[in-house]
C-alpha cells in the first residue's frame, strides 16, 4: 500500500500541468542520508513516519446486508503518511543551490494545490478498490516539538531546506463478523420523566415489524407486492429486495394480507411482537 502511495505522489509530480523543471526532475524515495548523491536534479520524498489519525477515527462499525444476513465490519483505519520533501542538484556551488531552491519552491506550490488527492492520481491498491474517502493532504505543516537538527543528525547528513507532506489514507482491516438475519421486531417505549429514584411510568409502547415477500417455490424475492394489515387497513409495498415494514404498531394479533400479480393472495395471522425470527416473511404461490 505504501509503495502505491509513493507511485501516487510520483504521478502528481509528473503531471503534464506541473512546472517543466519539476516534471524533468527525478523522483526518489530513498533516505536522504550522507550516501545519497543523485546524478541529476531530484525531488526526494522520504516516508519517515506513519501514524493513525485519531481525529478521523470512527468507532462505529459498518453494518451491511449480504444476501439474507447482516455482517458487521470494522471501519477503515485512517493513517497519516508523512514525507520529508527535499530537492537535490548535481551542480556545485551557487548554481546548485539555486536549482535546488527553485525545485523546492515549485514542489511546495504544486503539492499545495491538492487539499485532497483526486482519484485520477491514485495508483495500485489505492485505486482498486477505491479509497472510501478522498485522501486529504497537509503541506508544510511541521508539528511542534520535532527537531529538524536531530532528524538530520540521525541520518548522518548535513541539514538542508525541506518541508513536510502528510497524506491520510484509509486501510481496510478486513475484520468482518456475522450479525445474523435482519431484525423483524423493534420496540420503542416512551416513559414519563420522573425525579431520580421514582419509577417512570410507561406512556406508550410501540413496535416496528419487517418481513420479506418471496416466491413460495423458488424463494426469489417479489418486489412491488401489496402488504396490508387488515385490522388497521394500513398498506405498504415491498421494495426491490422484497422487503416491507410497518411502524407504530401496538402489541396484539393482526392479519397480513399479501397480494402480487400472478400470485395467489395470502392471509397470514401474526402476533406483535414476534416470538421467532422471520415471523413476518411471506411466501406466495402462483
Amino acid at each position: 500500500m505504501f509503495q502505491d502511495l509513493d507511485e501516487t505522489m510520483r504521478t502528481i509530480l509528473d503531471d503534464a500541468a506541473a512546472p517543466a523543471e519539476l516534471r524533468a526532475a527525478e523522483v526518489s524515495f530513498e533516505p536522504p542520508n550522507k550516501t545519497f548523491a543523485p546524478g541529476q536534479p531530484t525531488v526526494n520524498l522520504f516516508l519517515y513516519e506513519v501514524k493513525e489519525n485519531r481525529g478521523f477515527r470512527d468507532p462505529e462499525p459498518i453494518i451491511r446486508q449480504v444476501g439474507a444476513e447482516y455482517v458487521r465490519r470494522m471501519p477503515p483505519l485512517r493513517v497519516d503518511c508523512i514525507y520529508l520533501v527535499t530537492t537535490w542538484s548535481n551542480q556545485g556551488g551557487g548554481a546548485g543551490v539555486a536549482e535546488e531552491h527553485q525545485l523546492l519552491g515549485q514542489a511546495l506550490a504544486w503539492l499545495s494545490r491538492f487539499q485532497v488527492i483526486p482519484t485520477t492520481f491514485l495508483q495500485g491498491s489505492l485505486a482498486v478498490p477505491p479509497q472510501p474517502f478522498p485522501p486529504p493532504t497537509m503541506v508544510a505543516q511541521m508539528e511542534d516539538g520535532k527537531s529538524a537538527g536531530e532528524f538530520w543528525s540521525a541520518l548522518g547528513s548535513v541539514p538542508r531546506p525541506a518541508f513536510h507532506v502528510s497524506v491520510t489514507i484509509s486501510i481496510d482491516l478486513g475484520l468482518e463478523t456475522p450479525e445474523g438475519p435482519p431484525v423483524v421486531t423493534k420496540e420503542t417505549i416512551l416513559k414519563q420523566k420522573m425525579p431520580p429514584g421514582v419509577v417512570e411510568p410507561v406512556l406508550a409502547d410501540f413496535f416496528e415489524i419487517a418481513g420479506i415477500v418471496r416466491d413460495g417455490n423458488t424463494l426469489v424475492v417479489i418486489p412491488n407486492a401489496e402488504v396490508t394489515i387488515l385490522e388497521l387497513q394500513r398498506i405498504v409495498t415491498s421494495d426491490d429486495l422484497g422487503r416491507f415494514s410497518f411502524a407504530n404498531l401496538e402489541a396484539g394479533n393482526y392479519t397480513l394480507r399479501t397480494a402480487a400479480p400472478l400470485y395467489t393472495t395470502a392471509n397470514n395471522p401474526i402476533v406483535v411482537p414476534a416470538a421467532v425470527l422471520n415471523a413476518y416473511d411471506v411466501n406466495l404461490l402462483p
